[in-house]
């Protein structure tokens, strides 16, 4: 956590990007290290990103099991 709605975020791609946490799930969804999240990168800059999901670590598991995530 960077602060406020901030958050470093280590993407699939290699790249680590600052990621914002939009304002609908800000109070719903609390997000800990090792949660598995889904990012959009910025159009017009790559090194932000808006988290639109999370995924906990039972949910990653099942998601394995099931053959629907490659990690």
């Amino acid at each position: 956590m960077l602060g406020a709605n901030h958050i470093s975020v280590r993407c699939a791609d290699g790249i680590t990007r600052m990621g914002r946490i939009k304002g609908k799930i800000k109070k719903r969804l609390w997000i800990r290290e090792g949660d598995l999240l889904i990012v959009v990168p910025w159009s017009f800059q790559d090194e932000k990103c808006d988290i639109f999901y999370r995924y906990t670590r039972p949910q990653v598991d099942w998601l394995q099991r099931n053959g629907h995530l490659n990690l």
